[in-house]
């Protein structure tokens, strides 16, 4: 079959990404602060990706402040990076962009970087509403309860837009308008094109405002359209800390309801903090507090118990994360069981059916198939064979103040509690471990290793002992010092008498 050759791309999307964002008091560029676990700009290119790829054109982001960081962002969505220095406002900002598209392109679908509820679905109706009106520009707007801070639309008996008139401008029966702007534009490139070079400065920041264009458009008498959408939290944007926090908690409530739709039994979602790229498969139960993060990916019929914390974690189906556990970049085989308070970190990866237990810390190791390590133990760059029983209070002791080093415990090993394996070293499959053992050299198959020091018992020690005690609170004294136990606090005694020394003999 031949292969079709694409058509040139009609429409451009052009995301204003270059601002500082001042309001929001922080170092870091408004655009790359996160909500959802997403930069704000990175809900934007989302949610036009599905109408560049139809219009066969990629977006296109104009970048000013921190360019480099919001670029890495922006080409990570095969978007395209616009510099805009310096930055002299939004219709500057078109304009950098306007000079920079292929010149097939006829329309414009401008969008703010700082908007990431707007859905896919609402700007698709935009452009539809734009194209049938066949309008110079189209404007999406929203009726708010409180349109404090928004420019008001103004529109003629016919429905049309006839103006924008900003805040601190209204007058008279504009007061109780309800219908805003949202900073989401259609535009006709040509009609665009040649009202640019005429925006002015005259207003506090000396910038070049692109809601000028929709008056300039008026008074040439171009018909200017507008589509309100559904849901009026989709033009939120994010200027301050407070608004960024309401953005994330709209997304993440999103988030949430569309996997209890899917079958995903959330306990309080309202505690929860689950990130887009999650997936959760059906019939799995997340309980209160719990938080996912990132790329994690968590099987059917799973539970999460209460205030756990996984990120970029993969579970099979069946496991079991009990309270308060912490998994980070690692991977849960199907059935097992982790927690409570365990920490699996950097590339743990826990086979399936295996125990890992309460305070038990697994770092950049393999535990086998079955295996248990239920109690208060640290496995760290070690592997561990199936069906091995590791003790309470083991210790991997992989790091030798230089390198890392491995440990490899084989099948069906038994490790006795309080064992301490000095990396490197090898414990074959049927090995036994005695308790308390400090062990240093590898252990052949089949073997019991005992590595620990011989005990002494001395009859009667205690009872002398407290006697002594007894006998020296009653006199208030110092202690006696037992045998073998240093005291520090223990000084020669000094002569009380005065004129002890001995004069030199004349």
């Amino acid at each position: 079959m031949r292969a079709h050759k694409l058509m040139p791309p009609k429409l451009a999307i052009v995301i204003l990404a270059a601002g500082k964002g001042t309001r929001l008091k922080s170092a870091q560029a408004k655009v790359l602060h996160r909500a959802a676990g997403l930069p704000l700009v990175a809900h934007v290119l989302r949610g036009v990706a599905p109408m560049a790829q139809k219009n066969a054109a990629a977006s296109w982001v104009v970048v000013g402040h921190q360019a480099e960081q919001v670029q890495q962002v922006v080409e990570s969505f095969a978007a395209r990076a616009v510099l805009q220095r310096p930055q002299l406002g939004t219709g500057h900002a078109v304009a950098q962009a306007l000079a920079a598209l292929p010149r097939s392109v006829r329309g414009l679908l401008v969008l703010p970087g700082d908007a990431p509820l707007v859905r896919t679905e609402t700007l698709r109706a935009l452009l539809a509403i734009h194209r049938r009106g066949k309008y110079a520009a189209t404007v999406l707007s929203a009726r708010l309860d409180d349109p404090t801070g928004y420019g008001r639309i103004l529109r003629s008996e016919s429905g049309s837009v006839i103006g924008i008139v900003e805040q601190k401008s209204l007058q008279g029966d504009q007061q109780e308008l309800r219908e805003v702007n949202s900073g989401m534009y259609c535009f006709e490139r040509r009609a665009l094109a040649a009202l640019l070079g005429r925006l002015g400065r005259d207003n506090p920041h000396r910038e070049y405002y692109l809601t000028d264009v929709i008056a300039l458009l008026r008074g040439q008498g171009s018909a200017v359209g507008a589509y309100v959408a559904p849901d009026p939290d989709e033009i939120l944007g994010v200027n301050t800390r407070a608004e960024l926090a309401r953005v994330d908690l709209l997304l993440r409530r999103r988030k949430a309801e569309a996997l209890m739709a899917a079958g995903v039994t959330l306990y309080q979602p309202e505690t929860l903090a689950i990130d887009l790229d999650v997936t959760i498969s059906g019939d799995t139960v997340i309980e209160r507090g719990v938080e996912l993060r990132g790329l994690t990916r968590i099987g059917r019929r799973c539970r999460i118990g209460a205030f756990s914390i996984l990120e970029n974690a993969t579970l099979g189906d069946d496991v079991v994360i009990r309270p308060h556990t912490l998994v980070f970049n690692s991977r849960i085989g199907a059935g097992a069981s982790i927690g409570p308070f365990a920490h699996l970190r950097d590339a743990a990866d826990i086979r399936r059916r295996a125990r890992i237990g309460n305070y038990v810390e697994v770092k950049k190791s393999v535990v086998g198939e079955g295996t248990k390590a239920q109690h208060l133990t640290y496995l760290g760059d070690a592997t561990v064979g199936r069906d091995t029983n590791i003790g309470a209070g083991t210790i991997t002791c992989n790091y030798d103040g230089l390198n890392k080093n491995p440990t490899l415990i084989g099948d069906c090993v038994f490790v006795g509690s309080g064992t301490e394996l000095v990396a490197p070293v090898r414990v074959g499959s049927g090995g036994y471990i005695a308790a308390g053992s400090t062990v240093t050299e590898n252990v052949p198959r089949d073997a019991l290793a005992i590595a620990r020091s011989r005990q002494v018992n001395r009859p009667g020690w205690a009872r002398t002992r407290r006697q002594k005690l007894a006998a020296a609170k009653a006199r208030k004294e110092e202690p006696p010092v037992a045998v073998g136990i240093p005291n520090a606090r223990q000084r020669p005694r000094r002569s009380s008498r005065r004129g002890s020394r001995r004069k030199p003999a004349k």
